[in-house]
């Protein structure tokens, strides 16, 4: 009778506590939520084992100045049903990157989906359908798929185990191999036709593997269980954007006639590099971290070593951590974490004669022996033309700018009537401040309505000047020559007045300067009546 009692109350109380909270007295543990519901490790920007390699193309192009050419893409179809990632975004951005300085590439949005149709494609129809929106044309597609995916094409499994009147252990290891293939091909778009040659086909392996031990045993009339395993399983995402990065960067090679194979042959391109690296930076402290990268951003322009050494909090250091990151397509936490220490000391490391990932030129690093690279400036002028130093009146002139670094860039024309007008920078485009390796462009051909444009003027001569700084300088020029933006200015009469201005205020060796020249050709001949005057060089919107 007594158990009865016993077990009718233990009923009772379970049923209370079964019973649920009122939403009042379950509010303090429902505040955590919010708390608890963000992820618990920062973001990191997707790479690849090529994403060195894309920006070595970007530069390759941009030093042979490759046209821009528009470009579109098919579905990157997954038959085999095992790769479920979206190939056409990858192919998108690796385009993307390789378009940052060169501006090589173009993508022209031209796919619609019919089964799921969002704002964009709406709005595109309704636009169309009333002449008010103009697709332009690309001049090639990327065609592709997965072409295979072969699964555990290899594969073992080892076991060992003991039993006894009271214990029982086992052991076991398995390892598994899966081979993903991709087929990405170059069409004309005109005639929808895939061009000879234009081809990749590439298959990257993907491993597994897996190890585990089990324990069991009784102590006297109980049993005990235990079990630790540990399983491994390498992502088919990262293999299809290594293998997505490679087929653009082999297409973007052969169409452009460059050697691109130079782009692969990078030694971060090796498969244990970024494992490598994690395992130097998690034998290291935090301090020798901190200090290698400190001395590699005296090293590029980011710190001067004056202002070392610095403290992991300080907000010096968090904002050049930032613009480092910023430059480098990374995303800004301001901290030195992997991703930092990976995209700085990448440059570091090399293959030896054996084959092995070593480091190379550390102790110089960290002893703050590493030479400040010199503040460069690269303009190219942009027109889709053979001849790009003379144009006939009228014409439209695109031009772009990068800096090595990050730095304060001013730009300013000299048209053909003698005028010295700012362009970079204006009303729209504030700041001076510009990341690395950007590339600016003169005018902002990307947006509806540009700041100004530039067209060529009268028959004569016309020049676009850009100045990079590493301070600003307008703090130190004189009030006569910090105009507004797009107004001339009278206090010089050539550019090369106005560049010795800069040197003066901000001295020869911490800025860089670049000049563009070109004629302008007689106009055609043309009816009296029909002929227009001659139009301004610098005209704002």
């Amino acid at each position: 009778m007594r158990s009865a009692l016993l077990l009718l109350a233990a009923a009772s109380l379970i049923a209370g506590c079964a019973t649920p909270l009122s939403p009042k007295e379950d509010a303090p543990f429902q505040s955590y939520a919010s708390a608890n519901d963000h992820p618990a490790h920062r973001p990191s920007r997707s790479m690849s084992s090529f994403s060195n390699s894309l920006a070595c193309m970007d530069e390759m192009m941009r030093e042979a100045e490759v046209p821009t050419t528009l470009i579109t893409s098919k579905f990157i179809a997954d038959y085999t049903g095992r790769v479920p990632v979206a190939a056409k975004e990858m192919v998108i951005t690796a385009l993307s990157q390789m378009s940052r300085r060169s501006n090589a590439f173009r993508y022209v949005d031209f796919e619609v989906d019919i089964a799921r149709q969002d704002t964009v494609q709406n709005l595109s129809t309704i636009l169309l359908n009333n002449n008010q929106m103009e697709l332009q044309r690309p001049a090639l597609y990327v065609s592709g798929g997965v072409s295979f995916v072969d699964q555990n094409v290899i594969s073992t499994r080892h076991g060992a185990g003991i039993s006894g009147p009271r214990v029982e252990i086992g052991y076991d290891r398995n390892r598994g191999a899966t081979i993903v293939g991709l087929e990405m091909h170059l069409g004309d778009f005109r005639t929808r036709t895939i061009i000879p040659g234009l081809d990749s086909a590439n298959e990257v392996i993907i491993g597994s593997s897996g190890q585990g031990l089990d324990l069991a045993g009784r102590i006297g009339t109980y049993g005990v269980q235990f079990n630790v395993g540990r399983d491994l399983t390498q992502g088919t995402g990262a293999a299809m954007r290594t293998l997505v990065d490679l087929a653009l960067i082999e297409l973007a090679g052969k169409w452009t006639h460059l050697p691109y194979w130079s782009c692969l042959t990078l030694d971060n391109t090796h498969p244990e590099f970024q494992r490598q690296l994690r395992e130097w930076y998690d034998q290291g402290d935090p301090m020798t971290r901190q200090r290698l990268v400190e001395n590699y951003l005296v090293s590029r322009g980011y710190l001067t070593a004056s202002e070392l050494p610095l403290s992991s909090s300080s907000t010096l250091l968090r904002e050049a951590i930032g613009r480092f990151q910023a430059d480098k397509g990374a995303v800004v936490t301001g901290v030195i974490d992997f991703s930092v220490y990976e995209r700085a000391l990448r440059d570091f490391v090399a293959i030896d004669a054996d084959g092995n990932l070593t480091r190379v030129g550390w102790p110089e690093l960290e002893a703050g022996r590493q030479p400040v690279s010199p503040l460069a400036i690269d303009m190219q002028i942009e027109n889709m033309v053979k001849d790009r130093s003379a144009f006939t009146p009228g014409t439209q002139i695109f031009a772009s700018v990068t800096v090595s670094r990050a730095a304060h860039l001013f730009c300013y024309i000299n048209d053909a009537n003698g005028n010295i007008v700012r362009l970079q920078p204006n009303h729209l485009s504030a700041s001076s401040l510009v990341s690395a390796n950007q590339a600016i462009r003169l005018p902002d051909w990307m947006v509806p309505f540009p700041a100004y444009v530039i067209n060529a003027g009268a028959k004569g001569h016309e020049a676009l000047m850009c100045i990079a700084s590493d301070e600003d300088p307008m703090t130190r020029m004189p009030t006569q020559l910090n105009m507004p933006a797009l107004t001339p200015i009278t206090a010089v009469q050539t550019l090369d007045q106005l560049r010795r201005e800069f040197e003066s205020a901000v001295g020869e060796k911490h800025m860089a300067a670049q000049t563009l020249e070109w004629n302008i050709l007689p106009p055609p001949p043309q009816p009296a009546a029909k002929a227009d005057a001659a139009a301004t060089s610098a005209k704002p919107q």
